[in-house]
Formats: C-alpha cells, structure tokens, sequence
C-alpha cells in the first residue's frame, strides 16, 4: 500500500471516488455535503492498493492548525493497516509544511483509531451530517515524529 498526494486529476478522482463508496454510498452522507466548497483549498491524499485506490483523506489550513478531514478506507480494505497510512501521509505532508497543532473531527467509532495515532479528544458530541463526532487534536513535534 502505498499512500500519496493527489497531483493529477485521476489520483483527484480516485479519491473522490473512495470518498463516495464510504460517506455517501455506504454512510448515506448527502453528496452536497460529502463534496464541498473547500475541496479546491485542500491538499488530497489517496492510498492505492496496487493500481486499486482504497483509502482517502484531505488536508487544509483553518486559521493557525492543520485540519485533517474526510479520512476513509473502503470497507474491503479496512483493518489492514490502511488508516493508518493515510494519516502517516497527511501528517507527513504537515511536518514539511513546519505545523505544528493537527485538528480533526472524528466519528465516535473512530476516536478508538485515532487515539492509537496520538489525537486526544477536546470536545463534546456534535453531529455533522447526521453522525456524531467529537474533536481531537495533536501536537506535530520532534518528539512524535
């Protein structure tokens, strides 16, 4: 598995495709909500398996942190490790960019994945296109490089 930074318009689609069989096809995200106005201000990462795109997530800067948004695997290619690329990626990509503070907004299903990958919860519930989610943060330093 291999991830990367979408720099051509098929690693683009590939990633909107995975996006699309995970929030809208299988979570029933509305597609206006899963495609949105920051998708041309974000940096896109996608994980290919072979040639066959399985994994996706994006990246942009809100104010003075990196927020990490739209991290998914398709269902087939969950528990190998995939998630975890994926964010070893986006959070390479903001360690050459010099950022320090990560912010993302997790499911409640997945806080348990991103605690293993450092964030820590710093909100209450909320619900974001029907799903309840909490806000995590991490620190990018030297020491969890």
């Amino acid at each position: 598995m291999q991830a990367v930074q979408a720099t051509t318009e098929q690693q683009l689609n590939d990633a909107f495709y995975v996006r699309k069989k995970v929030f809208v096809e299988e979570q029933k995200v509305p597609l206006e909500l899963e495609i949105d106005e920051f998708e041309n201000e974000s940096a896109h990462f996608i994980l290919y398996n072979h040639d066959k795109p399985i994994g996706a997530g994006r990246f942009r800067m809100v104010e003075d942190f990196g927020k990490i948004e739209r991290i998914c695997i398709l269902s087939s290619s969950r528990a190998l490790g995939a998630g975890k690329k994926v964010m070893e990626a986006i959070e390479g990509f903001a360690r050459k960019k010099a950022i320090q503070q990560l912010k993302l907004h997790a499911q409640i299903t997945a806080i348990p994945f991103y605690e293993k990958l450092g964030y820590m919860v710093c909100s209450e519930e909320f619900m974001d296109a029907g799903i309840p989610h909490k806000t995590m943060t991490k620190q990018l330093n030297a020491d969890n490089a």
